[in-house]
């Protein structure tokens, strides 16, 4: 009973440890000499996709990865360089998935296009199936012995007055 009250805290010791080194690389543990500094860091992290997420940007990621990488922006920003120079940094190291408005290349058009091109086909092949069905529903005179096989299944005495036949 001893050992295993001393191994769930021990687990929860290391658990907890672990999730302050990961508050360590918050937003908030960054120093900027201006507001300006902070706020071109913000703009810049928010650029950039979190390659563990997918769906949210360095800014919004509680991910080790995006982690890692907001510390790697932020020396850079200290050590002087432009934004372009860390967002070229960036898609060399990661790809052009890594930025949430990917340039418009030969490598993206897929990305850019692929989801138009899908709709196109997805209307085309949808008026193409409705054509069909309005062909197929037109209306086709019934034949003789379909009517009396109606008519005794509907239970009707075998007398029709429709003009038609």
């Amino acid at each position: 009973m001893i050992k295993t009250v001393t191994a769930v805290l021990l687990a929860f010791g290391l658990a907890t440890s672990v999730a302050s080194s990961h508050a360590a690389a918050t937003l908030e543990s960054f120093k900027f000499t201006s507001g300006g500094d902070e706020q071109r860091f913000k703009d810049l992290i928010a650029e950039i996709r979190c390659l563990v997420c997918q769906n949210q940007s360095l800014l919004d990621s509680d991910a080790e990865l995006a982690h890692d990488l907001r510390v790697e922006v932020y020396g850079m920003m200290q050590a002087g360089q432009a934004d372009n120079e860390i967002i070229d940094f960036l898609v060399a190291r990661y790809g052009d998935f890594v930025l949430y408005k990917p340039p418009v290349k030969p490598a993206t058009y897929f990305l850019w296009f692929g989801p138009f091109v899908l709709l196109v086909i997805a209307l085309t092949l949808l008026i193409f199936a409705l054509r069909r069905q309005r062909r197929s529903m037109a209306e086709k005179p019934i034949s003789a012995t379909d009517r009396q096989q109606l008519d005794r299944i509907l239970g009707n005495s075998g007398t029709h007055t429709d003009s038609d036949s």
